[in-house]
Parts: C-alpha cells; sequence; structure tokens
C-alpha cells in the first residue's frame, strides 16, 4: 500500500504543489471522515463506507509519506500501548482508554 501511494504522489507531483502540506491534509481527512459519518447515518451501502475508509486509509499513509514518519511501525508501536490498556464499559458502549483514577463508568 505505501508503495501505491507514493507512486501516486510522483505521478501528480503532490510535494512540490501543496499536497503534502499537513494542515491541507488534516482538512482532507476531516473532510473524508465526515463522508464515512454520512455513509453510517444515512444507511448508505456498504462499498459506499468501504469505498470511504479506503480514502481515509489513503489519505492516512500519505500523511505519513508527507510527515517522513513510519507508519507501520508507528501502528505497531501503538498496538502495544493499547494491548497494555484496561477497557470499560461506558454507556452501553466498550471502550479502552487511559482511564484517569476516579473516572466513572
Amino acid at each position: 500500500m505505501l508503495a501505491a501511494v507514493q507512486s501516486f504522489h510522483d505521478k501528480h507531483d503532490l510535494d512540490s504543489n501543496g499536497g503534502e502540506e499537513l494542515a491541507y491534509r488534516v482538512a482532507l481527512m476531516a473532510e473524508e471522515l465526515g463522508e464515512i459519518s454520512a455513509c453510517v447515518t444515512k444507511g448508505q451501502p456498504l462499498s459506499a463506507l468501504s469505498e470511504e475508509c479506503a480514502d481515509l486509509l489513503i489519505l492516512l499513509i500519505g500523511t505519513a509519506i508527507s510527515a517522513e514518519f513510519d507508519l507501520n511501525q508507528a501502528f505497531w508501536d501503538k498496538m502495544k500501548e493499547l494491548d497494555q490498556r484496561h477497557s470499560r464499559t461506558i454507556h452501553g458502549r466498550r471502550r479502552v482508554s487511559r482511564f484517569e483514577e476516579g473516572e466513572s463508568a
């Protein structure tokens, strides 16, 4: 996936034309998250949801390229951290987080 997104960035010369500017990329990711939300809240077909999730994943990978960090390593580092956390049921839904001492469920 990384190579495909890098190829896309190269093909469209994103690094020379503002396409790798991080604030711009955050705005694009927010837009995609809104489209994901619309898929879920408006009952759109699973195919629409999967397409919007793929768009967000492509933008996330592209952001790692733009910011020059290893997304694969960041993923595994975060999974290791998450694996050490506890979960709670809050308002009927399971949540894994860094809960503050005395935080109510």
